[in-house]
């Protein structure tokens, strides 16, 4: 079954998030995964969302994203993750 990875995302630093997104599509290639779309919050019509970005990223099943969230390379990439926003990942199966 196909899994998917949320990404809710607060930019603070816009240079450090651009080094870090294309940290993170370097990362996705051996594990097959595609982006399913990037996108900005327009409008909040129930509850509250601090948020202002959002990301989703289709892998074939929870396994492989588990092992791309435990790669080395996307490791190396959370200290970036962190100095240039807030950011809530969480995962679906559908």
């Amino acid at each position: 079954m196909a899994a998917y990875l949320i990404g809710q995302i607060k930019v603070k630093d816009q240079n450090l998030w651009n080094e870090y997104v294309a940290g993170v599509k370097e990362s996705l290639t051996p594990f097959d995964a595609d982006v399913v779309f990037r996108g900005t919050l327009l409008e909040v019509l129930a509850g509250q969302q601090d948020k202002d970005l959002v990301v989703v990223i289709k892998f074939a099943e929870q396994a492989v994203l588990n092992d791309w969230f435990t790669s080395e390379k996307y490791q190396s990439l959370i200290p970036l993750r962190d100095d240039s926003a807030d950011v809530v990942i969480s995962t679906y199966q559908v």
